[in-house]
């Protein structure tokens, strides 16, 4: 029996999206799973009324990375079913369409280890412009990034990501919060994973949204992902490529 593609949704507080992005992305999935982290207002309710999605749920807000990890951990669980894992956001920033795209790409090319969107690729008629901070704090990590790990990314959190299963029990994700990307950039790089990008459009819908405490603050924020950088290049036993890139780390969030 040939694989599936599982297509994984961490969702938290979503009832104003989750059934209109869960009624799209049925209409181009093979498998459907959405993590539901501990969501207090009526999504629990409207995930159970749904047929045929599977639901893991945490009993309280763990983090959009735990959620991510419940994803992970599922897929390998069940590797003999699922040959592709792709994780979409579920407040309406990602086109579903765009999935069978995805998985074609992923099964065409097997050396793809994980093919990661990208709203910087390419320029989409309509696009919505990035609040300052956010376009600013991705520059700079994503810059970060490609200097010390050798890759040429340009969009490092975008979470509409396509994983090949066999690759996801190679990751040991500590970081529950919005930095487990970074922690997987550094993995992926010390494990000698092939990464190619794959265009979407750039899209916001509630530049409102908070991270959480401390990390609405944008240069807290940056520190943060750059904490995380540094402890995983160290667990990782990387070393920068450019030494120029760790020159101004303090300076304001210029990403």
């Amino acid at each position: 029996m040939s694989r599936k593609a599982l297509i994984a949704l961490p969702v938290f507080n979503e009832e104003r999206h989750v059934i209109e992005v869960l009624t799209e992305v049925r209409k181009y999935a093979e498998e459907i799973l959405v993590i539901d982290d501990g969501s207090s207002d009526q999504t629990p309710e409207l995930l159970e009324a749904l047929s045929g999605v599977k639901v893991i749920t945490h009993p309280e807000n763990r983090g959009y990375g735990a959620a991510l990890k419940s994803a992970f951990d599922f897929a390998v669980a069940h590797q003999d079913e699922y040959d592709v894992l792709i994780t979409i956001d579920c407040d309406g920033q990602h086109e579903p369409a765009l999935l069978p795209e995805l998985v074609q790409q992923m099964r065409e090319d097997a050396e793809i280890d994980i093919l990661s969107g990208s709203r910087y690729l390419k320029s989409y008629d309509g696009a919505s412009i990035p609040p300052e901070d956010r376009r600013q704090i991705n520059v700079a990590v994503t810059r970060r990034i490609n200097e010390q790990l050798g890759f040429q990314i340009t969009d490092a959190f975008c979470g509409l990501k396509a994983y090949r299963t066999e690759c996801l029990s190679k990751f040991n994700v500590t970081d529950l919060g919005y930095a487990m990307p970074l922690q997987l950039w550094v993995q992926a790089a010390a494990q000698g994973m092939k990464i190619v990008e794959f265009p979407v459009p750039l899209v916001y819908l509630e530049e409102e949204r908070s991270f959480g405490g401390s990390l609405d603050d944008a240069i807290k924020r940056k520190a943060y992902y750059d904490e995380v950088l540094d402890r995983e290049m160290q667990a990782a036993g990387l070393t920068c490529c450019a030494s120029e890139c760790c020159n101004d780390r303090t300076d304001s969030y210029c990403e």
